[in-house]
């Protein structure tokens, strides 16, 4: 009996992490929020929170989706840097993508140094909170609807520069915060800044490999004792596999839809999904 008990737990870990590695890959580099659904479906279910030890692991399957789909692209930036640095060909498109990348990753790897430094409780922090992930969700709705207002979407991916890089960089360190989504606040800020929507949403893409590597490699010492304490190594496995395979697809469907679409059907679902935690919230908090 302990045996069929322990096969029955493997099986829903196993079943658990393949959901969570799904909700993982839809939700990390669409504009709703990748750690604001990792938090709120898990909820729903009625199951734990994984945490941020466990949902940065399972990050690393969209990195590897992310690596994999741009694997020419980051070919041609090496390339570029490697020219620049033998030949000085700073100004070579590839190179200053390359700079760019490199620019917008320091301010959010100086941030998150400072919250692991100075901030041991943020996973506890308030910030967290079901209402809270629910307000940012309602402000980064209209503000993504603004951006879509606002810009005038002229700056192509081709004239990037290590300035641009920077100011999509400081907008990205907001992503720590539940709910404004690392995706959502770096594609709200180039189309701000001028950007056409596809080229906003390549360079998020790009942008984000740094950013979600680092996040997943700084956790990766918590997640391994939890390993060890939990005995759940397959499924956190299965759970950045389909990660891996869902991220794919998606970055591939949202180039595509960004081609000729807005960005406005992530406004409304952004709403819905705040003006719904709130509604839920408040029930259960009246309840």
């Amino acid at each position: 009996m302990p045996e069929i008990a322990n096969n029955n737990e493997l099986l829903e870990a196993c079943f658990k992490y393949l959901i969570l590695g799904m909700v993982q890959g839809l939700t990390e580099f669409l504009p709703i929020s990748s750690t604001a659904h990792l938090k709120v479906v898990p909820m729903m279910l009625g199951w734990t929170d994984p945490g941020l030890s466990i949902t940065a692991v399972i990050q690393l399957g969209s990195i590897l989706a992310v690596i994999t789909y741009f694997r020419n692209d980051l070919k041609e930036v090496l390339k570029g840097i490697s020219l620049a640095c033998t030949n000085d060909q700073w100004r070579e498109k590839k190179a200053r993508l390359g700079i760019a990348i490199c620019t917008g990753t320091l301010p959010i790897l100086l941030t998150g140094m400072s919250i692991k430094l100075f901030w041991s409780d943020f996973e506890n922090s308030l910030f967290r909170s079901i209402p809270f992930i629910a307000l940012i969700s309602i402000f980064m709705a209209f503000l993504l609807a603004i951006a879509e207002k606002l810009g005038d979407q002229s700056k192509q991916l081709e004239k990037i520069s290590g300035q641009d890089g920077l100011v999509i960089g400081i907008g990205q360190i907001f992503s720590i915060i539940p709910g404004v989504s690392r995706s959502g606040i770096t594609l709200t800020t180039a189309l701000l800044h001028g950007w056409k929507r596809e080229d906003a949403a390549r360079f998020s893409f790009l942008i984000g490999i740094p950013a979600i590597s680092l996040a997943g490699a700084a956790e990766l010492k918590n997640t391994f004792h939890a390993i060890q304490l939990t005995n759940e190594f397959l499924p956190l496995i299965i759970g950045i596999s389909s990660a891996t395979v869902v991220s794919w697809i998606v970055i591939d469907w949202l180039l595509k839809y960004l081609q000729k679409n807005s960005t406005w059907i992530f406004v409304i679902y952004r709403l819905i999904f705040g003006i719904t935690l709130l509604l839920r919230w408040w029930v259960i908090r009246s309840s």
